[in-house]
């Protein structure tokens, strides 16, 4: 009897066994063809890249803008520099003169030089502020009519997906044959033209 026992448990547990294979089979076969057809759906994408250092870079808006702050910045440091030289010419003097003065005078003086030199000091980090500001406003509207041409060039081409490419960014490896960086700067520069002309 405890033999019988012993047998109807080992079937018992062989059957158990064999039950969950099959169903960790089927599921399994399940998940991998879910996972096929995922693969499937993914490789359907419609998929291109651009350089965005290039695009930037080349794109006709950003090059005028950038030599525009790049002059604004050099007509600063010319008004700064100018400054600087009429301030240190004024400290020169006082250091000659301070010996025939009295000490009231050269207190007032003293008090009047550093003054000077703080509203220089404003002034400095108040042009820093004013370049890098058109720095930041140059980038957001560079990103912003690269953003929208991409918009419509992904509709005109039927894309799905446009990636960018950095070295050292997201992207390591890329067929040439999806690089659409030409073409984008070429589309977005004619784009820039036709919108000068509107403006004359």
């Amino acid at each position: 009897m405890k033999k019988l026992l012993r047998v109807f448990g080992f079937l018992g547990l062989m059957a158990f066994t064999l039950s969950s294979c099959d169903q960790q089979g089927q599921s399994g076969s399940a998940s991998q063809e879910a996972e096929n057809a995922a693969e499937v759906g993914i490789t359907d994408l419609k998929i291109a890249y651009i350089q965005t250092d290039s695009v930037i870079s080349k794109f006709d808006f950003y090059k005028t803008k950038s030599e525009e702050i790049t002059e604004k910045g050099k007509k600063f440091e010319n008004e700064l520099g100018s400054r600087a030289r009429g301030f240190e010419q004024e400290v020169a003097n006082f250091e000659q003169t301070a010996g025939s003065m009295t000490i009231n005078q050269q207190r007032a003086k003293q008090e009047e030089l550093v003054k000077k030199e703080r509203n220089l000091m404003t002034y400095r980090d108040n042009l820093m502020q004013e370049l890098s500001a058109d720095e930041a406003k140059l980038y957001s509207d560079v990103y912003d009519k690269v953003q929208e041409y991409l918009t419509e060039y992904a509709e005109q081409n039927d894309l799905e997906l446009i990636l960018s490419y950095t070295r050292g960014g997201a992207v390591w490896y890329s067929k040439k044959a999806l690089d659409i960086t030409d073409d984008v700067i070429a589309g977005l520069n004619k784009k820039h033209a036709e919108s000068q002309e509107v403006k004359k």
